[in-house]
């Protein structure tokens, strides 16, 4: 008698501990899901500060560039109820003075700033350039090892080409920039254009065309957060 009781009390203690364990997994798996937060975008205008990025044709500077389309796109976003942050929001580079590498430590500041947010999706904005001045076309860039990235590439890339339908370009997988590779969350790069081409220069530089261009990029973010 004395043995079934003890063996009972061993089976009520193993079923206590698998519940007790369910109910942990569970909440480990709600606070996964809520660390990703489908209503938050980062926005991460490439270059600033002492960093110029690329060089136009005509002398335009990339970090202007990319900060008037982020902060665009930021307005857009959050015109429909989208939480926005921005790695910057002025003429900076995120990097302090005495740094010994301020490229990199700039970075890992952005890096730091997704990573700890936890995003639906960050979006950096950059702009391209090449040897060859007739190349132009807006191109989305995802990490080869991020199937999700891939997705939100493509979703951001199908409308980038609805906006300008004379541009062929696909998006594009890539396992070596360093922001791709380090950032915990889907993270695509989006090279506006091509500040090498006069032409594309002269449109990425123009108000209407960044207001344009802003509004395809957030409807690519709004796409893919969505589904």
């Amino acid at each position: 008698m004395l043995k079934k009781i003890m063996e009972l009390i061993f089976a009520l203690a193993v079923l206590a501990g698998l519940l007790f364990a369910g109910d942990k997994v569970r909440t480990y798996v709600s606070v996964q899901q809520e660390n990703v937060r489908r209503n938050l975008v980062v926005l991460d205008p490439g270059h600033g500060g002492r960093d110029p990025g690329k060089v136009g044709a005509q002398g335009e500077q990339e970090k202007d560039i990319n900060l008037a389309i982020s902060l665009k796109v930021k307005e857009r976003l959050e015109k429909d109820g989208m939480e926005v942050v921005m790695t910057r929001e002025k003429d900076v580079m995120l990097a302090d003075e005495d740094a010994s590498n301020k490229k990199l430590e700039d970075l890992n500041n952005r890096i730091s700033i997704i990573n700890e947010r936890q995003p639906a999706v960050a979006v950096s904005i950059h702009q391209n350039s090449y040897s060859d001045a007739s190349v132009k076309g807006a191109q989305v860039f995802y990490f080869t090892h991020s199937d999700k990235g891939k997705q939100a590439a493509e979703a951001m890339q199908k409308e980038l080409l609805e906006f300008d339908q004379e541009n062929t370009r696909k998006i594009k997988a890539n396992d070596t920039y360093y922001l791709l590779k380090k950032t915990e969350v889907p993270t695509v790069i989006v090279e506006c254009g091509f500040l090498s081409c006069p032409e594309e220069e002269a449109l990425l530089t123009d108000e209407a065309y960044q207001k344009k261009l802003a509004e395809a990029i957030a409807k690519g973010i709004e796409s893919w957060v969505v589904n």
